[in-house]
């Protein structure tokens, strides 16, 4: 069984119509503290008086499962869609930021969730400037055999099952991560390889192993095609690694500025991440996220 199916559904109708649903997942949460946590996600509601029906009836199903606290809105896992925009700036959505309605976030507080993480996508706009110290970081990693190559989309499917392994190591400490499958992995990235471009994936290996990478790929939703989504960055938690996902960052964007580009989206980090201090080096805050808890 997919690590995304649900393990209960809940949903308001009135007069055969549907008007608020959501699913739920218990069995398999990753620990926090001492609580057990319970899982709301694939949300949706047409007013507030349903949502909070809704969220009732969601909360009442997780405690009766043992769990203590409802995380929302997060779709299984953190590999998966979750997260709800809290603060939106003036840029309009980037190519696969996930949206929600501005109303559902007031729905969810109003019925007594509050912010539990906090996430930030930034945008940098002089692609050409790179942090001097990083010539220093670069030299020593070249000193150890680390080298830096672009991703083959000839071999996508073998390229994709390395990756997955070093995403394992390298997220495993992130906030609420569970792992998933290789099979799981490799699907999420299928629906997306028209529109993927091997110079903005960069490959770092190591003595034949893959130590880290970062993902990129266009903002096709933008008309005017001069901006970069920075999506993914991982790197091995070695000490002899230290500063590779820096010159990643630096390589990535002096390539797009090489191309045209002039601006780069630094994608949906955690506030506690060090995504998130490697990114204030270059861009600055444009859009806001929360993830929300209630105890049960």
């Amino acid at each position: 069984m997919s690590s995304l199916s649900p393990d209960g559904h809940c949903e308001i109708t009135q007069n055969n119509q549907l008007l608020a649903q959501c699913s739920l997942w218990w069995r398999n949460t990753p620990p926090y503290l001492n609580e057990k946590l319970g899982y709301i996600g694939e949300y949706g509601a047409n007013s507030r008086e349903a949502s909070h029906a809704l969220l009732h009836q969601a909360c009442q199903k997780l405690a009766s499962q043992g769990c203590t606290m409802a995380i929302a809105p997060i779709n299984g896992n953190t590999w998966n869609s979750y997260r709800f925009i809290t603060y939106r700036g003036s840029e309009p959505p980037f190519f696969l930021e996930p949206d929600n309605p501005d109303e559902w976030v007031a729905d969810i507080l109003s019925f007594g969730f509050s912010p539990f993480a906090e996430y930030y996508s930034a945008l940098a706009t002089d692609l050409t400037h790179i942090d001097p110290r990083l010539n220093r970081v670069r030299q020593r990693l070249q000193h150890q055999g680390v080298q830096i190559r672009p991703f083959n989309l000839d071999s996508w499917e073998a390229e994709l099952a390395n990756l997955y392994h070093l995403c394992c190591i390298s997220f495993r400490s992130n906030f609420l991560y569970s792992p998933i499958s290789q099979a799981e992995f490799i699907a999420q990235y299928q629906p997306i390889l028209p529109y993927l471009k091997p110079e903005f994936i960069f490959i770092a290996e190591c003595q034949q192993q893959t130590v880290g990478f970062l993902f990129a790929i266009p903002d096709y939703l933008q008309t005017a095609k001069d901006t970069l989504i920075i999506k993914t960055v991982a790197i091995l938690p070695h000490r002899q690694y230290a500063g590779l996902g820096n010159v990643l960052v630096a390589d990535c964007q002096t390539q797009a500025a090489s191309l045209g580009y002039r601006r780069a989206i630094h994608a949906l980090m955690h506030a506690a991440n060090p995504s998130r201090n490697l990114s204030a080096r270059y861009a600055q805050t444009m859009r806001r996220y929360s993830l929300f808890a209630k105890p049960l």
